[in-house]
Order: C-alpha cells, then structure tokens, then sequence
C-alpha cells in the first residue's frame, strides 16, 4: 500500500495531479524503450487491439498496403483492413510455426504485421530487412515484444502494445507510438471513411498533442496508470530494457532446453532466429497420440487441476499444444518447476488415453 500513497485515485484524469501521472507514464515508456525524442506516445483507449485500429483507420489508404500474417491477431488485422475498410491489398501469409519473407514485401507501400505472433510463438528475428529509405509507413502491432524484445525504432513508423503483457499490468490501456513520417500522414492525409471519436488524432489537419501529454481521448483508471508506474519502476531497478529481455530470454530457454531433451515435444516455432521469448508455442509431436488437440486440452486441464499452470492451451485458432507465457514478470524456476509438472501430465494424459 505504500506505493499507493501519492497514487491519484479518486482524482479526475484532467486533474493537474492526473496528468502529472499519465505524462510520467509516456515519458517513462520513452526512457525504458530507448524511443527517439521525436516520436510521440499516446495512452488510447481499448487495449493494444484499439491502438492498432486507431492507427488502421487513420494512416491507410493513401497509397498501397500490404497486410502480413502468420497467426491469429495478424490475421485479424488482415480482416479489418480488406474486409471493413474493403482496402485492395496485397495479403502474404505463412503457416502457424513459419513468418513471412520480409524480402519479399514492397515497403514503398504500407505495411502492417505483427512483430511478435503471441498465437504461434513466432517473432521477426530483426528489422533488418526494412528499408530505410522507405516510402510507405510501417504499422507494427507490438503487444507481446515490447519490454521483451529489442525493436528497432528507426524501422517502425507506428507501433503499438498494451501494459498488460511483459509488464503484467492491467488491460484496457492501449500505447500507440508514432514516427516523425506517421505524424506527416496523418496531418496530410484524410480518410475517405468517418472516423470514430476514439480513433480521431487530429483536428483541422494538425495532430492533437494533449494526446501524446497525458491528455487521454477517454476516461483512463488511474488505478491502472498507478500500477503501470510501479512496473516502470520496478524495470528501472532491475537494470532497465536489457534486463527485461534477459529474463524473458532466460525464462523461454528453459522450454527451449526442455523440448531439445525430449522428444515428444517441441517449439511450434520452426526457425530458432523467430521464435518467441515470450509466448513459446509449444506442440506435442509422440505418435502415440491418438487426438492431438483432445491430447493437449488434457494436459492444459490436468495441469490446471493441479494448480500447477493455468490457461496454457493454445490459443483457440492456432494448432493443437499449449502456450507457456515467459515474460520478464516470470521467475524462470517458476517455468523450471512446470517442466517437471508438464512431463507428469504427459505420461498420465498418455496413460489415460490407452
């Protein structure tokens, strides 16, 4: 309760005390993530999901898109944009396990894509095949990378993620961040389509800045704001960005040790330069199984009944397995000891199935 004592609770957002909060909760983000001084950040309403629809609904149309999926939420992004915005782009896709080929993508148009697949478990290795000189804007869905992962800002034009992944704060809270070159869209270009108050970011073709000072579209909790505050804190103490990506790391090596040493079980992630340190997507390869998915949901409940791990099945859209969230919040003897749970509840789930 102690780091609740000067909390803002109870206080209007608009307050000088309530922006004072959200302001040190941007600038906060900009010094944990290393984001140049002239990008600006945001706090938008719903989540990243609402982040990255801001940005869909704002930025696009104003040249060629191309809409890059290798998972659920990629996907979703895809439906969006062809069949709501009904914008003509070109869509490239890869299989559950697999990523685009970056070489392949026209950035001289726009392009959308998520830089870490939190239903498959496959990440972008790096931004290196991102031209700098690019015409078109890149628009990168960020949700389970930042904190986790070393993105490479002068590759991405619009970048969004919520506080509840690698920060474990509470969801609702989208962070959209935008380059020199997304601000120059959005004040020279309008959409053909009406734009929701929520998604709104400029007013008389200027951008509205109180947005990026703590000035929020709608009503924040500052319950909320508090705790991403003390998770910013708390980064800061263990040694900031770096120390956050050393722990996610340290914590996916250990399922990624484990699956070298068994073979019934391995990463969904088919290429070890994409995959996740995060989400580590996991499928169930013994050909004993007689129904993969059946199998998997299990394992997940077995070890639910236990207390021993909760909501790891797979996301609902994704192949058969389970999904084992690493981040910098998760203590890798935590993951250690499921190890240990996760080979009992195999051999019984095998047993059972006999």
């Amino acid at each position: 309760m102690d780091k609740l004592s000067d909390a803002a609770l109870g206080r209007s957002h608009r307050a000088a005390v309530g922006k004072e909060k959200l302001k040190a909760a941007i600038e906060g983000t900009r010094e944990i993530l290393g984001i140049p001084a002239d990008y600006k950040i945001g706090i938008v309403p719903a989540s990243d999901t609402g982040a990255v629809e801001m940005a869909l609904w704002s930025m696009l149309g104003a040249r060629g898109v191309e809409m890059l999926a290798w998972e659920s939420f990629g996907s979703g992004w895809v439906t969006d944009v062809v069949k709501q915005l009904k914008i003509d782009a070109t869509v490239k896709t890869a299989d559950y396990g697999q990523i685009v080929d970056f070489a392949t993508v026209d950035f001289n148009n726009d392009v959308v894509f998520t830089w870490n697949g939190t239903t498959s478990g496959v990440r972008v290795a790096n931004g290196d095949a991102i031209p700098a000189d690019r015409e078109g804007l890149t628009i990168c869905d960020a949700t389970s990378a930042a904190f986790a992962m070393d993105l490479p800002w002068d590759k991405l034009d619009v970048t969004t993620f919520s506080w509840q992944k690698v920060m474990g704060g509470e969801a609702a809270h989208g962070m959209i961040i935008l380059s020199p070159r997304a601000v120059e869209r959005l004040e020279s270009y309008t959409p053909a389509w009406p734009l929701p108050k929520i998604f709104r970011m400029t007013k008389g073709g200027k951008l509205i800045d109180g947005i990026f000072k703590g000035e929020t579209i709608n009503t924040p909790s500052m319950l909320a704001v508090e705790d991403y505050l003390i998770a910013l804190d708390w980064a800061r103490e263990i040694g900031g960005l770096d120390a956050l990506i050393k722990r996610s790391t340290t914590n996916a090596k250990v399922l990624w040790d484990f699956c070298d040493r068994h073979d019934w079980i391995a990463n969904l992630a088919e290429d070890d330069a994409t995959r996740s340190n995060t989400s580590v997507c996991l499928k169930f390869t013994d050909d004993r199984i007689k129904d993969g998915a059946a199998f998997a949901k299990a394992v997940a409940k077995k070890l639910e009944n236990y207390n021993a791990a909760y909501d790891i099945g797979a996301y609902r859209d994704a192949p058969a397995g389970l999904r084992v969230w690493c981040g910098a919040t998760i203590e890798a003897a935590d993951v250690e000891m499921l190890t240990l749970w996760l080979k009992w509840a195999f051999e019984a789930c095998l047993e059972e199935q006999a």
